[in-house]
């Protein structure tokens, strides 16, 4: 479902904001930070799970003090819709991970499948070693098959949207976190 433009304005003016543009900036500044001081000599590839993650690697690199090299996967379990389907990979990992630290920037941690995947396949392409960061871990009381290196902020189990993730397609451009209200 793809939302025209009076339905995508209705649900922002519907939604709840759950973290301002101000904890959203101090979140990446704390995982530049903790990136920086984990991975200064490592010389990583850094590779950006489009399209969700494009808003924070575009505000994390440039805060990154250290030589690294980039490129990006595309891989999504959602598309369009609230919960999670089957893995489909669009642009997957390249050969150019062999022997490298690679650090994986993605928007939300949700259930863990999609990192999890991108994990595995990452390292059976020969990678030497896997990071994950990740804007935002949601805590939905589940167990994940992985847990990010490191985490934005912690979000509560609800439908979220902005800084990256979509709704229905919009408001990825947002630079706070809304959710949609619960009934």
């Amino acid at each position: 479902m793809i939302l025209d433009n009076s339905e995508a304005k209705s649900i922002l003016q519907n939604a709840e904001l759950i973290r301002s543009a101000d904890e959203v900036q101090s979140a990446v500044l704390r995982v530049a930070h903790a990136v920086n001081h984990a991975l200064a000599d490592q010389h990583p590839l850094v590779l950006s799970v489009m399209g969700g993650a494009v808003v924070f690697t575009g505000q994390l690199l440039p805060l990154l003090d250290f030589p690294l090299e980039f490129d990006y996967l595309h891989v999504s379990r959602y598309g369009n819709d609230k919960q999670g389907g089957e893995l489909h990979w669009k642009v997957a990992p390249r050969e150019n991970v062999r022997g490298k630290v690679v650090l994986v920037v993605d928007d939300i941690l949700d259930e863990g499948e999609t990192l999890h995947a991108v994990k595995q396949r990452v390292m059976e392409l020969g990678a030497s070693r896997f990071y994950s960061a990740v804007f935002a871990d949601k805590q939905n009381g589940k167990e994940k098959p992985i847990h990010a290196d490191f985490v934005g902020m912690e979000l509560p189990n609800r439908f979220v949207f902005g800084y990256g993730m979509d709704i229905h397609g919009a408001w990825r451009n947002l630079p706070a976190i809304y959710a949609v209200k619960d009934n």
